[in-house]
């Protein structure tokens, strides 16, 4: 790398003001998103409708900004675990999960996490800092499969609402004209419920959105999830009552299922009477095991009960397939471990 700030992740309005910094056209803008986006170079020199004189300018300030992963890891069921070098010697990982005609990327956000959630191996890392654009678009861009997405979900390492400049402006350049152009309802992203940055995703992005609600009991919610102290799950329920989610916009939220802590049918009945009215859907995740978090799986039996309870009560219920957990990609596993 020659340069001092990297191309990709960059909007098409940001590599405009780059062009005027630099004298050039403005059209060059658009030949640059072309060159980035729609093509996919990892050279500026392979950018041959710019003049010499431009591509050698941009070759002393600048990089694409693609990184390989350096590992790929594959599970007996198909998916695969990417590991990315990223920030100051530290590692992000990325899964491609290929299901039924559909391929999705779960892709990470930050290097670690804030958030704490006691039962995420990601959190026990703690907080290493913020991917940019870039970053969470080479994700996408330097896997063989490129081609093959349909889905990206951002649920890997980080809370996207804790870095939500460069999700949207990953977003951004994954359904601008200029961009990919793909559809938002390909698109979504996740949060634990950081009300200043939701409040900015609601209003900016088109993106379907999953919160982790996991307990629908205040203090036990707590105490998995310290973020209910600053932001507590009633807020975020009256802040997402305010959007109509009929639409093209999906709104659901995440369940993992804990054995003895928030899988008999008090605690659904509760789920019940809390989204009540909301035009929404929930997905029960089976909790995956790890030494460094303190709970067990709900049986079987249990999160089946579970799901039949919140269907027969008018809540959209589905139980997600688990996948890669041999290779720790499941959901909660990662830890961007080189």
């Amino acid at each position: 790398m020659n340069g001092t700030f990297n191309l990709l992740g960059m909007t098409l309005a940001q590599l405009q003001e780059l062009c005027v910094n630099e004298g050039f056209p403005r059209f060059t803008a658009k030949q640059l998103c072309d060159w980035l986006y729609k093509k996919r170079v990892d050279s500026i020199d392979a950018m041959t409708n710019l003049s010499k004189v431009q591509r050698a300018r941009l070759n002393e300030i600048a990089t694409i900004g693609r990184e390989h992963p350096v590992r790929c890891q594959v599970s007996k069921d198909g998916t695969k675990k990417y590991l990315f070098p990223v920030l100051d010697g530290h590692f992000i990982e990325a899964v491609f999960i290929p299901d039924d005609g559909r391929a999705t990327l779960c892709v990470s956000c930050q290097v670690g996490c804030k958030m704490g959630c006691r039962f995420c191996v990601t959190g026990k890392q703690g907080f290493h800092g913020n991917l940019s654009a870039g970053d969470i678009l080479n994700q996408l861009f330097s896997i063989p499969e490129f081609e093959q997405l349909t889905n990206v979900v951002f649920m890997g390492m980080g809370e996207p609402m804790d870095n939500l400049d460069a999700i949207l402006a990953a977003t951004q350049v994954l359904t601008a004209d200029w961009g990919l152009g793909w559809s938002p309802k390909r698109i979504t992203v996740s949060t634990v419920g950081v009300i200043p940055g939701l409040k900015r995703f609601l209003a900016e992005s088109p993106c379907h959105l999953a919160v982790s609600l996991h307990n629908p009991v205040p203090q036990e919610r707590m105490a998995m999830m310290p973020v209910q102290k600053a932001f507590p799950l009633n807020q975020v329920l009256a802040l997402l009552r305010e959007y109509d989610w009929s639409g093209q916009r999906r709104l659901s939220f995440e369940y993992t299922m804990f054995r003895g802590e928030n899988d008999d049918l008090a605690h659904a009945q509760k789920l019940v009477d809390m989204l009540k009215g909301l035009d929404c859907r929930v997905n029960l995740i089976r909790f995956h095991e790890s030494p460094e978090a303190p709970f067990k799986t709900s049986l079987p039996s249990v999160i089946a009960d579970f799901q039949n309870y919140l269907n027969r009560h008018g809540v959209i219920c589905t139980l997600r397939a688990s996948r890669g957990q041999d290779i720790d990609a499941a959901c909660g596993l990662l830890a961007g471990k080189e």
